[in-house]
């Protein structure tokens, strides 16, 4: 469904006020539950949220705060409020206008469906609105008819803005892919853009090793493929990186990608192209200020930044891995994360096993990425 609708909920109703907040967290506590807030600092519960919903929510609740249901200490449940610096395009409108507040992401885990815990989880985040000082919450990007059915019922929401997500496919964003190995996340573009799910134009791919099969990737898909070996016998560094920023320059690329390139950037080529997307094969801290990340059971490791990520998760004993997309700066592996998503080890697994349980999950991750940089243009 590409219609969707911003609903607005008047949070100056009796059912929003204090009283109703403690209504609402009692009957979380008589269903069975326990009540608890969580903010960014709270990383196992942002990890659950990737593990149990995926895209983009962990990002826009480590925004936030949220409020959590618990069942004998295990996350069941959540409603986040009050994000700040989200910059999705839908919330351009009255999602800017003061006395407003965002209320979502929102939901409930499988196996609690149907419980009391729904209805009041988005009672206390809404009346918690209200108590940061909003007199409206901004409901965002509901594309369900039977969700605005239920946000109606359950707090009054109206519709007040619709847009159509088909908007964001009207144009083709030029887009230069720079990899160095086999390719397989350039051909999940390549079959993305194919499918007309992912609105870019590859115009270019660069590999820095001649023999790459990302090459031929690209040629069999018509994109022009050039490999940008560096002869250091020939060459300084910075006389390669001024080659390489030349080359690309000259396609004037709306977004870069990184697909397993192995090259670090020199500063020069970051602040050329500010519109960069990389693909990492490891499940990233939110907060990239962090060296070591938690996993939806509370497990944490290293956040295994660098080339070698599943090898070194694998050198750890981790029993989780990853994939995340993430905006490119200067610190390696350190932009802000887009979509990311955690991958338990199996029992005896080994490293070719999972990498190939991986490879997908990254394809997805990947993809989920660039519609977010899409839909905050």
């Amino acid at each position: 469904m590409n219609e969707m609708v911003n609903l607005l909920v008047d949070l100056r109703a009796p059912q929003f006020d204090e009283s109703a907040l403690a209504r609402a967290q009692e009957a979380i506590a008589r269903a069975g539950f326990t009540n608890a807030t969580c903010d960014a600092a709270d990383d196992a519960f942002l990890a659950w949220i990737d593990e149990v919903f995926g895209g983009t929510w962990s990002s826009e609740a480590y925004a936030g705060k949220s409020a959590v249901a618990k069942k004998d200490g295990a996350f069941a449940g959540f409603a986040a409020y009050d994000p700040r610096g989200l910059q999705f395009s839908w919330l351009r409108g009255l999602g800017a206008q003061a006395g407003v507040g965002i209320f979502g992401p929102f939901g409930v885990a499988p196996a609690f469906r149907g419980s009391p815990i729904g209805p009041n989880l988005l009672i206390a985040a809404l009346a918690s609105l209200r108590r940061e000082g909003y007199a409206k919450a901004l409901i965002p990007a509901v594309g369900n008819e039977k969700l605005i059915e239920y946000y109606t019922a359950h707090s009054g929401a109206r519709i007040a803005e619709r847009f159509d997500k088909a908007q964001w496919q009207l144009r083709k964003y030029r887009t230069v892919v720079l990899a160095s190995g086999n390719g397989s996340n350039f051909q999940a573009i390549l079959d993305g853009v194919r499918e007309h799910r992912l609105p870019l134009e590859p115009v270019l791919l660069v590999s820095n090793r001649p023999g790459a099969y990302a090459l031929e990737r690209a040629r069999t898909a018509g994109v022009a493929a050039v490999a940008l070996g560096w002869d250091r016998k020939a060459q300084s560094r910075a006389q390669y990186d001024e080659a390489l920023l030349d080359a690309v320059r000259r396609e004037q690329p709306e977004l870069i990608l990184l697909l397993g390139w192995m090259h670090l950037l020199d500063p020069a080529f970051v602040e050329a192209f500010p519109e960069m997307i990389n693909i990492h094969p490891a499940f990233l801290p939110l907060d990239q200020r962090n060296d070591d990340v938690a996993f939806p059971d509370g497990s944490r490791t290293a956040a295994f930044r660098g080339a070698r990520a599943v090898h070194d998760a694998f050198a750890a004993n981790a029993r989780w891995v990853g994939a995340s997309s993430h905006r490119v700066t200067l610190a390696a592996d350190r932009g802000p994360v887009l979509v990311r998503a955690p991958l338990a080890v199996r029992d005896g697994e080994t490293e070719e096993a999972i990498m190939e349980r991986l490879h997908p999950l990254e394809h997805r991750v990947l993809a989920g990425g660039v519609m977010r940089w899409v839909y905050e243009r």
